[in-house]
């Protein structure tokens, strides 16, 4: 008697049409059997791709094609109805093979072609972060996502985010045409990353928007908007936040990212942790992605209450929740929570979890989820459940459509790096810029007031250095270093290389440094990190400069005279420059972040004030530390004394600082005095540029809680937004603190609590000790009653 996998063999055999007529074809038949058995008889991943492309096509190019006829292609019916009727069409071993493969690598995905029902392959593993990030061929390489946070603009994310969804989207049409599957050809992005900067040592700083969950949220919605395109019936790509949940270091440092049990409160959970996430679910992200690590001892991927009670009960979720690449077999490997792939298939499924994104595993671990139900700890009818939403999101991105009722399927490869989207790179990193320091005014510089300038510092002319992690791939035609850039104004630079081993800086030429900087009259120093100092897998033991940094700095200092020096920090997280903003040597200070390819031609433009948006207006998006002893243990994951928000000492440079080239005044707030609870705030503002450049404005609205005893923040963003203001011009200004904004967590419910609350408006914080010129009003109001929310 045969058994199941031969039957299996050979009944997938017989659907293919090659003829075992030579040696060569024969072993060819005999591999093809091999991916057949183990692919539970559904064509392989990496199995006739052409094959796959043309059953593609035929779904959605040929008129009268031979799957027309199958309800879930009738575009006249409900979503949920095509959704259903294709899933009661697969085998159930053919809903585990889709739900098993998410991505990465040569084993991992795509997620296989069924050609009988006509549906192709789909890989499900592209990276967007601010770009088509680690795809095939170029893509516009916008500034880094914490630099895309410190414009304090949900428009610029929103803008970025679009760029991005297009130029994703035409390349994933180009691969589909051309019968690519491979990882990063994707529609389905895992981005945006909503994660809360905690702790500045953390490696993936880099890809969060700061450390304030409001601010967090409301950029996040903006880019899942932006990334899904213009509400229409298809979506241009699908946005996907991560990581689900309680993840912000740490990578490597004490303890391995694939170990850690992250140990929170519930009010720390729900105040600080979550509410980014709550604000992808309402701007309508189709995925979420669970995390490496554990939560108060439950790996997040097998978390119920995580991904059922919370996501999908509370906030009512219809989407997937996909792995992080390998978190599957971790909950084995990594965690020890459980001991066999059965039992962790299960407990996944079970939990919420639709698709795996395995570690480039021939058998991954959802591939146990027939065995799962057979032993009855699934059941075939929640497996069927969890694959509808994967069907759902390749429904609504249009692949079993025609395409020519489909107006992003139309979009072609001339998008990328277009003059536009150069342009917009160009404009954020701009927006992102923020300057800490310009001692006498030095800044913008103006031609011809220095002769004699030099550069030096790892990050002058590193270009890989300048793009952070998950960046796009890139010609380098495209990107300007800041040596590039600085020698349009100064085509006479002269830079002096001194670390020989870049950014690290552990092999650093101290003698060179005296005849470089000699006779200069402006020294230009470009530190920072870079990916090769922090990024994913890799912490900073501490915020110290790296190497020998700081000990270039200061040798500058020695031996330049009375030349003015300008440091320019390229870095995600904040630095110990404590010693550069006390020192009248060191004249500006400005922070760059990751600008990635227009980095040259936006410090030009910034420098000098040239052109639209070079007047710097980027915002601090997370606290800078005046001392290390300022900063928690890294897996100590309470928020007392983290944050703006918790943190009670002074820092260097607090979250929402930045200095501008004008000076501005806000006056004539205008609130009620008194609301119901659950009633929104409106805020009216004027503000007024002082000065006689044009600049933009990052208004900032913070509340505070009058009673003391309440558990809440010390301080709480409540509103932001980035206005354009023309020299003496007054804007007249409309801010709105949502109710959601005082409410806190507290005996297991959301709650506003009656009794004064306070609110200060302006271009910084309040009472902060480290400030800019321009002034904070405040005032205060009271709310009548007390409510629970429904949040």
């Amino acid at each position: 008697m045969l058994g199941s996998k031969v039957r299996l063999a050979i009944s997938c055999a017989s659907k293919l049409t090659m003829k075992c007529s030579g040696v060569p074809y024969c072993i060819s038949l005999l591999v093809v059997l091999a991916l057949c058995v183990s692919n539970n008889g559904v064509v392989g991943s990496r199995l006739s791709r052409r094959h796959h492309d043309t059953v593609r096509h035929m779904s959605v190019e040929e008129e009268n094609s031979p799957f027309d006829d199958f309800p879930f292609r009738n575009t006249s019916l409900p979503w949920d109805e095509r959704v259903d009727d294709l899933v009661s069409r697969l085998t159930l071993q053919e809903v585990m093979v889709q739900m098993s493969r998410g991505g990465a690598g040569e084993f991992g995905g795509p997620a296989p072609a069924i050609p009988r029902l006509g549906i192709g392959p789909y890989n499900w593993n592209t990276e967007c972060l601010r770009g088509d990030a680690q795809a095939v061929g170029n893509a516009t390489a916008f500034p880094q996502a914490i630099g895309l946070a410190a414009t304090f603009s949900p428009h610029i994310l929103k803008t970025v985010a679009h760029a991005t969804g297009q130029e994703v989207r035409a390349k994933h049409n180009d691969f589909v045409k051309r019968g690519i599957f491979a990882d990063h050809t994707s529609a389905s992005c895992f981005s945006p990353v909503v994660n809360i900067m905690r702790d500045p040592r953390w490696g993936r700083n880099q890809e969060t928007y700061g450390e304030d969950p409001y601010m967090t949220g409301v950029l996040a919605q903006n880019y899942v908007s932006g990334l899904q395109g213009p509400g229409t019936r298809y979506i241009m790509t699908s946005a996907g936040c991560k990581h689900f949940d309680v993840h912000g270091g740490p990578e490597n440092i004490p303890v391995s990212r694939f170990v850690f049990d992250a140990h929170v409160t519930e009010r720390d959970w729900r105040m600080t942790f979550l509410p980014a996430f709550k604000k992808c679910v309402e701007a309508g992200t189709y995925s979420v992605m669970c995390s490496y690590n554990s939560v108060n001892g439950v790996p997040t991927c097998a978390s119920k209450k995580l991904l059922t009670d919370i996501l999908r009960t509370e906030w009512k979720f219809r989407g997937y929740v996909v792995s992080d690449e390998g978190a599957i077999e971790n909950v084995i490997s990594g965690h020890k929570y459980l001991n066999n792939s059965v039992d962790t298939v299960a407990a996944c499924v079970n939990a919420g979890t639709n698709l795996e994104l395995s570690g480039n595993l021939p058998q991954p671990i959802f591939m146990s989820i027939v065995d799962a139900v057979k032993q009855g700890k699934l059941t075939e009818e929640l497996v069927r459940e969890r694959v509808k939403p994967l069907f759902y999101t390749r429904m609504r991105l249009g692949e079993f459509d025609p395409e020519k009722d489909n107006p992003y399927a139309q979009l072609s490869m001339d998008l990328i790096e277009s003059a536009e989207h150069q342009q917009l790179a160009v404009k954020a990193a701009m927006k992102s810029f923020v300057l800490l320091k310009n001692q006498g005014g030095i800044l913008p510089l103006k031609k011809g007031e220095f002769s004699k300038v030099v550069m030096l510092g790892p990050m002058a002319d590193n270009v890989e250095q300048l793009f952070g992690d998950y960046a796009p791939q890139q010609d380098r035609s495209f990107t300007k270093t800041p040596l590039e850039g600085l020698k349009v104004l100064f085509p006479n630079v002269r830079y002096g290389k001194v670390c020989e081993d870049k950014t690290p800086c552990t092999q650093y030429n101290k003698t060179a440094v005296p005849a470089i900087v000699r006779d200069a009259d402006l020294v230009f120093v470009a530190l920072g990190t870079g990916q090769v100092l922090e990024t994913e897998e890799r912490d900073r033991p501490n915020v110290e400069l790296a190497g020998h940094q700081k000990e270039l700095l200061l040798d500058v200092i020695a031996n330049s005279g009375s030349a003015q020096i300008i440091l320019l920090l390229f870095s995600a997280s904040p630095l110990n420059v404590t010693f550069a903003d006390e020192s009248d040597r060191v004249a500006a200070i400005m922070e760059c972040f990751f600008p990635a390819q227009a980095t040259g031609q936006a410090l030009y433009n910034v420098l000098t004030n040239t052109g639209p948006d070079s007047s710097p207006a980027g915002r601090l998006p997370s606290t800078w530390p005046l001392y290390s002893s300022q900063i928690p243990a890294m897996v100590n994951y309470s928020m007392e004394g983290r944050t703006y928000r918790y943190f009670k000492g002074d820092p260097l440079y607090p979250f929402g600082y930045g200095l501008s080239y004008t000076a501005f005044k806000f006056s004539d707030m205008k609130i009620p005095a008194m609301i119901k609870a659950g009633s929104d705030l409106n805020v009216l503002v004027t503000i007024t540029n002082m000065g006689n450049i044009a600049s933009d404005e990052v208004l900032q609205c913070y509340i505070s809680w009058g009673d003391s005893s309440f558990p809440v923040p010390r301080l709480q963003l409540g509103y932001f937004n980035r206005i354009f203001i023309k020299p003496q011009q007054k804007v007249l200004w409309n801010a709105l603190i949502s109710a959601e904004s005082m409410a806190f967590w507290q005996d297991g419910k959301w709650v506003i609590k009656a009794g004064v609350m306070n609110l200060f408006c302006g271009g910084q914080q309040p009472n902060q000790k480290k400030q800019v010129p321009s002034n904070v009003l405040s005032g205060s109001f009271t709310i009548t009653h007390s409510v629970v929310l429904d949040k």
